[in-house]
């Protein structure tokens, strides 16, 4: 594994299915999973730089506490993740111009079938306020279904 770039963050989390859930992200990281056990799977990236593993345990899941984000450097590359996901028949929520987290973002969201939301963005400039429906105290960054009660938040 020579061409691993270090520091590189882990993230592990629970899920209820472990199976599709590898399916899922074989589809949206465009990989191989390195580990695949009965109850676990383990992903290692190298753009980003990312170690993230999957732990099958259905009572641990609250997606609604956190969201992930991979941030591109430029609109192409953007375009070439947003491709990807089409291609792979994910449902996507496209955002342009989109102001959150006081920053100007073109983006989109995919939901892994935990209801873990990912949001792939390209960071444009500060900006000093948020989009209406980021604006609410707790909203910043994760879009919010009318049906839920509760906003994500990042923080």
């Amino acid at each position: 594994m020579k061409d691993q770039t270090f520091p590189r963050m882990h993230v592990g989390y629970y899920v209820s299915d472990i199976t599709k859930t590898v399916d899922f992200y074989k589809r949206f990281f465009e990989a191989e999973p390195v580990k695949v056990k009965s109850d676990y799977a383990k992903f290692i990236l190298t753009a980003p730089s990312l170690n993230i593993s999957f732990i099958e345990s259905e009572q641990a899941i609250q997606p609604s506490f956190i969201h992930f984000g991979i941030e591109v450097d430029n609109p192409e590359h953007l375009r070439q993740k947003l491709g990807n996901a089409l291609r792979q028949n994910l449902t996507i929520d496209e955002e342009k111009e989109v102001k959150c987290c006081y920053a100007k973002q073109d983006k989109f969201w995919v939901e892994d079938p935990d209801g873990y939301k990912w949001e792939v963005y390209h960071f444009k400039e500060n900006v000093e306020i948020n989009d209406p429906k980021y604006s609410k105290e707790g909203s910043c960054c994760a879009p919010i279904k009318e049906a839920e009660q509760e906003p994500v938040c990042c923080q």
